[in-house]
């Protein structure tokens, strides 16, 4: 998913219920803003990692809300009302806790809830798994394992991480 037109590429890989992640999606706009939409394009990329545990329902979620009407923007919707209610869609100690007892439709149901948007006949969609997995292998070959990372004109850049000011991302674009 890609936000601004701009000749440089500015990509993030977040994991949709990590707290770091949580932190820069938060930015990314204002960052877009600052930057300029016609100096910058802002990639969003997925990157499901195991220990978050409902990572993998919760990555298909939003990648089959970007399939309903709303597109991108229902895929961004969908993002943010899972990272203000991160609690509902993570373990304690990634291992514990009441989510133990919650079934994929349930989260589901609780990503609908909280961000207004239906999305769960689209979750069934066939060809949706092959988003997922370009998702994945896009992350794996540029050696990206953990989130959140960021890349500048397809060059991961280390020194970016989600506690930096929006200023500090842009001297570095």
């Amino acid at each position: 998913m890609s936000w601004g037109r701009g000749q440089r590429r500015f990509e993030v890989f977040l994991e949709p219920t990590c707290p770091y992640s949580a932190r820069a999606f938060g930015k990314l706009w204002d960052f877009l803003a600052l930057v300029g939409e016609e100096r910058v394009t802002l990639h969003v990329r997925l990157l499901s990692q195991p220990w978050h545990l409902f990572s993998g329902v919760v990555t298909r979620g939003i990648l089959a809300a970007s399939t309903t009407p709303g597109g991108k923007e229902a895929a961004r919707a969908v993002m943010r009302a899972v990272y203000d209610h991160r609690e509902e869609f993570e373990f304690e100690d990634h291992c514990c806790g009441p989510n133990l007892d919650a079934t994929p439709n349930q989260i589901i149901e609780r990503m609908e809830d909280y961000s207004g948007l239906p999305f769960a006949e689209a979750f069934a969609l066939p060809g949706l798994e092959r988003a997922t997995i370009l998702h994945c292998k896009y992350a794996r070959q540029n050696g990206i394992h953990v989130s959140p990372t960021f890349m500048i004109d397809g060059i991961v850049a280390p020194g970016l991480g989600s506690g930096d000011s929006i200023e500090d991302w842009a001297a570095k674009l």
